[in-house]
């Protein structure tokens, strides 16, 4: 499968398209277990913003390359280079602020797969440990291998996880309990354990199967009005953190525009003549 043109200046993320209309971002930093240093997580953050705003694409799946990780989260080592307190200077005021800027800009990153308007199918696979928690809240659908290894390791490294588990795997999972286990002892837990919980939605044999099954799954995806996946992918999320009353109210303004658009009359039709529809780029 060749790169897509318009992604080949990646260093740590291979883009390519294995079918239409669907695009596959594979974290590419094998030798170091796909970990995230800051140069990752910056290029991370710019891939996802370049697919939100491409219209070639619809669906895209995120996965890691390699049998050993999705990937095991921060790159610790870099992380201390990489870190404002190396280098600044001043009292505790200023240096927070430093680290306050940082801490953003990390969270900002891993964020774009929330902020992409197009839904993302995460495929944990071998080791998904730290940071993979926090991209994986991030994602609309997350499948698994049965072999995956699943950890909130933060703990565990002296600090209380920073980048998005804390504030979303609550609302992923419908155990607040649950999620205090795994958060407060950093211990692993298994495919099953995360299917149980609500925290995957499918586990497959292995990281080909799953791969296979998210493929499957996007092209599906990607045949249907971008107008009204995009648009579900939107309202969803917005209901996480409004009132059923906000969520009516914006579902309102945002279907006044879309009844007007071509695609609800293009699917209208189409189901009517029992054929399949065909969606222009968004």
């Amino acid at each position: 499968m060749s790169i897509v043109p318009a992604y080949a200046s990646y260093q740590y993320f291979r883009v390519t398209s294995p079918a239409e209309h669907v695009v596959h971002v594979e974290i590419n930093n094998p030798k170091r277990l796909n970990a995230f240093s800051q140069a990752v997580w910056l290029e991370y953050g710019r891939v996802f913003a370049q697919v939100s705003a491409d219209p070639q694409f619809r669906v895209a799946v995120l996965s890691g390359v390699g049998d050993r990780a999705f990937t095991s989260g921060l790159d610790v080592k870099a992380a201390v280079s990489d870190s404002p307190l190396t280098t600044a200077d001043g009292d505790e005021v200023r240096r927070a602020k430093l680290l306050r800027n940082h801490i953003e800009e990390f969270q900002t990153s891993i964020s774009a797969v929330e902020k992409c308007e197009k839904p993302v199918i995460a495929v944990l696979h071998d080791v998904a440990i730290g940071l993979a928690i926090d991209i994986a809240t991030c994602a609309d659908i997350r499948i698994c291998a049965a072999n995956t290894r699943f950890a909130v390791k933060e703990v565990d490294i002296g600090l209380a996880a920073d980048i998005g588990t804390l504030a979303r795997l609550p609302k992923v999972v419908g155990s607040l309990s649950w999620v205090k286990d795994v958060c407060l002892t950093a211990r692993d837990f298994s495919a099953a354990e995360a299917l149980a919980q609500g925290f995957v939605s499918q586990v497959h044999d292995d990281k080909a199967k799953a791969l296979a099954a998210a493929l499957a799954l996007a092209s599906q995806l990607a045949s249907k009005s971008p107008v009204a996946v995009q648009g579900t992918k939107e309202l969803l999320n917005h209901s996480v953190n409004h009132t059923v009353a906000d969520s009516l109210r914006y579902t309102q303004v945002w279907n006044s525009v879309a009844l007007q658009g071509e695609d609800f009359a293009t699917a209208i039709m189409s189901s009517m003549q029992k054929k399949k529809p065909t969606f222009s780029k968004l």
